[in-house]
């Protein structure tokens, strides 16, 4: 088994490939969870949808969110009404939040209700959000403390970040089943995702990067940073605001207390050496993934950095 730690549009893609060279039944995925709201009166999950929706081949690819072809007509209506509208629930999508919402208002847990709406939609990767508890990512900036989304969303990632907190983190407890998969699996691979409001949001729950370092399993994990730039979102500005370099060497320096090798990009080839100084492995190879063939070859190249430092 395969387990892979994830959040937003470039794990999600990551993942498709890895579906392509892996067993489905074989890969378990932790979704981050910290940019969850309620708007409307429904319970949102954006990144476990985000990868639900690609798994199961229902995503705007161009966005990378959201639901091929889908219509903003209830979303218009309820503008009228005067609810705000600036988080884009596309009518099709908003049947996810509506079933997910009426589950857990049954009693379900978030990781129930998760496993059920992807037994409906066909994903068989197993998707375990990293906790069943609340935990919000608040970015504190000149004007104030917000939610991720009206950070990311509503103000399009404009204002100075101050501090990243994630609220609610030091009580959580991981869902079950995800500090399990971590201590038994195969391999560990922590998608090229920010590493700061993703992957770094699950680090923040107690025992997880205890198990990352405790697994008899190799970690790798592939660099979102690439050429000093992510690929898509707000981590340069969200890496700056906290007073990191935006660099694959920073990410690196990130997980380096349980990672064994780290991906990077062939622009990034001169960082091999510095970043082979803070005790991993390092593999250049392309990691943009503008084709299927850019995430199937993406994914190969992890699981095969995974049997190298496995033997």
């Amino acid at each position: 088994m395969v387990c892979t730690l994830a959040g937003g549009v470039g794990a999600a893609r990551f993942l498709q490939g890895l579906a392509r060279v892996v067993p489905e039944e074989q890969i378990t995925t932790i979704v981050n969870t910290g940019d969850d709201l309620e708007l409307h009166g429904l319970y949102i999950s954006p990144d476990l949808d985000i990868v639900m929706y690609t798994l199961a081949g229902l995503v705007d690819e161009e966005k990378g969110w959201g639901i091929e072809g889908d219509t903003f007509n209830c979303l218009e209506i309820l503008g009228k009404y005067g609810h705000e509208t600036w988080f884009r629930l596309g009518d099709k999508d908003l049947a996810t939040h509506i079933r997910r919402t009426w589950l857990m208002s049954e009693g379900l847990t978030l990781s129930e209700a998760t496993r059920l709406l992807c037994w409906s939609l066909g994903v068989k990767i197993r998707l375990l959000p990293m906790t069943d508890d609340r935990v919000r990512t608040i970015i504190r900036t000149p004007v104030g403390l917000m939610d991720f989304q009206e950070y990311l969303v509503k103000r399009m990632a404009q204002d100075e970040v101050l501090e990243i907190i994630f609220e609610g983190s030091e009580l959580a407890k991981p869902a079950g089943g995800v500090v399990e998969a971590i201590l038994n699996c195969n391999g560990i691979i922590v998608c090229p995702s920010n590493p700061l409001v993703s992957i770094g949001t699950i680090l923040s729950l107690k025992g997880i990067r205890d198990a990352l370092m405790k697994t008899d399993s190799s970690v790798v994990a592939i660099s979102p940073i690439v050429g000093g730039k992510p690929i898509k979102g707000p981590a340069d500005k969200l890496m700056r605001g906290v007073g990191l370099k935006v660099s694959a060497v920073q990410v690196a320096e990130l997980y380096k207390d349980f990672l064994d090798v780290f991906i990077v990009d062939t622009v990034d080839r001169e960082l091999k050496s510095e970043i082979e100084k803070l005790g991993m492995g390092v593999v250049c190879t392309n990691t943009i993934m503008r084709t299927q063939d850019d995430k199937i070859s993406l994914a190969r190249v992890a699981i095969e950095a995974l049997e190298k430092a496995s033997r």
